[in-house]
C-alpha cells in the first residue's frame, strides 16, 4: 500500500515503515501526527479512493538541515551582502496508511443553522453589491469634471514658461 501526501508545500511518495525528512511540523519526538492531505493511494496499480484517508505518522526527531549561505554581491558598486539559513525540518516514520478521518455528529447541527444565517445575509450582501454601483456612476462625473479642470491649468502652464523667456 501507498500514497502520497501533501506537507510543507511538497509532496511525498510514502509507505508503511518509511522514513521521510519534511519540513518543521508541531510536535515532540514520540508523538504521533495524522497527515490529512492524501492526494493518491493505491495497492500495486490499482488506486482507492482518498475521501477520509490519513496516513498516520510517528515524529521520530525535530532537526535542523545543513546551512544555505546567501551571497550578494553587484560588481563595481562595493555592495556585498552574507547571510545564512538553516531549514527547521521534522522527521517522522509512517506507521500506517488508511485510517479514516473521524467525521462530528455535531457538525451537521452547525452546518444546518448556518444555512439560515446565510439566507439573512443575502439581503444585506445586495445592497452592499449595489452601493458600489451607485458608486461607479458618480465616478465617472467627478472624472468629467477633473479633466475639464485640467485643461485650463494645461494652457496655463503652457503660458508660464512662454512668459519667463520674454523676461
Amino acid at each position: 500500500m501507498f500514497a502520497i501526501v501533501r506537507t510543507g508545500g511538497k509532496q511525498y511518495r510514502v509507505a508503511p515503515g518509511d522514513k521521510i525528512v519534511v519540513e518543521k511540523l508541531a510536535g515532540n519526538a514520540g508523538d504521533s501526527v495524522d497527515l490529512t492531505d492524501v492526494l493518491l493511494a493505491g495497492e500495486g496499480s490499482d488506486l482507492k479512493s482518498t475521501d477520509g484517508l490519513i496516513v498516520a505518522a510517528e515524529i521520530i526527531a525535530q532537526a535542523k538541515a545543513d546551512k544555505v549561505t546567501v551571497f550578494k554581491k553587484r560588481r563595481r558598486h562595493n555592495y556585498r551582502r552574507k547571510a545564512g539559513h538553516r531549514q527547521q525540518l521534522t522527521i517522522l516514520k509512517i506507521v500506517s496508511i488508511g485510517g479514516k478521518k473521524a467525521e462530528k455528529k455535531a457538525a451537521a447541527p452547525k452546518a444546518e443553522a448556518a444555512a439560515p444565517a446565510k439566507s439573512e445575509a443575502a439581503p444585506k450582501a445586495e445592497k452592499k453589491a449595489a452601493a458600489p454601483k451607485a458608486e461607479a456612476k458618480a465616478a465617472p462625473a467627478k472624472a468629467a469634471k477633473s479633466t475639464k479642470d485640467a485643461a485650463p491649468a494645461k494652457a496655463a502652464a503652457k503660458k508660464a514658461p512662454a512668459a519667463k523667456a520674454k523676461k
